[in-house]
């Protein structure tokens, strides 16, 4: 019989959804105290949608272990957090007249490239401190449409587990049946 119910927390923080969030969040918390006008709205929404994500992914993590529901549940929520960020970041470009990288086009890949090498806050903070704002939008882009398409795949892969393997509830059933059994 296993007595071992409620496995040990994930270590979210070397999930890469979770620290290319934390790059998100820091440099949109760069970029909105830095390029928004103090009193615009826009201010709080853009900078709690990013730290939404960041924080329900560890969140989320961190409640995997009593309840898979609940980790997808908060999965889903960061991933919606971001989709909004992502909005607001493009409405930005769109309304202020700037051009959005193309899929393709020699800065998007470029970002790409870098954003698959590198999940490290201060590498990136290094390189936002030094562009206009329209670049460290396309930046922000490029990163939340990465994030997107990771947390698409763990909630695949959290739903696949969840399929197979049941939740709490039944592996509690399932021991207590075993446990009778042995008895």
């Amino acid at each position: 019989m296993n007595n071992n119910l409620i496995p040990a927390s994930k270590d979210y923080k070397k999930l890469y959804s979770y620290q290319k969030s934390v790059v998100i969040f820091d440099m949109t918390y760069y970029f909105v105290h830095t390029y928004l006008r103090r009193g615009d709205r826009t201010i709080d929404q853009m900078q709690q949608a990013a730290r939404s994500g960041k924080q329900n992914i560890a969140e989320g993590s961190m409640a995997a272990a009593t309840s898979k529901e609940t980790e997808i549940k908060l999965m889903n929520v960061a991933k919606a957090s971001l989709a909004e960020l992502l909005e607001d970041y493009e409405d930005y470009l769109r309304t202020r007249n700037y051009v959005q990288w193309e899929n393709g086009s020699p800065e998007q890949v470029a970002m790409q490239n870098l954003a698959r090498k590198h999940n490290d806050s201060g590498f990136f903070m290094q390189i936002v401190r030094t562009r206009p704002p329209e670049t460290i939008a396309n930046m922000a882009i490029c990163l939340l449409k990465q994030v997107d398409y990771m947390l698409a795949k763990q909630l695949k892969t959290l739903g696949d587990i969840f399929l197979k393997d049941g939740g709490l509830r039944e592996k509690m059933t399932k021991a207590r049946i075993e446990n009778r059994k042995m008895r």
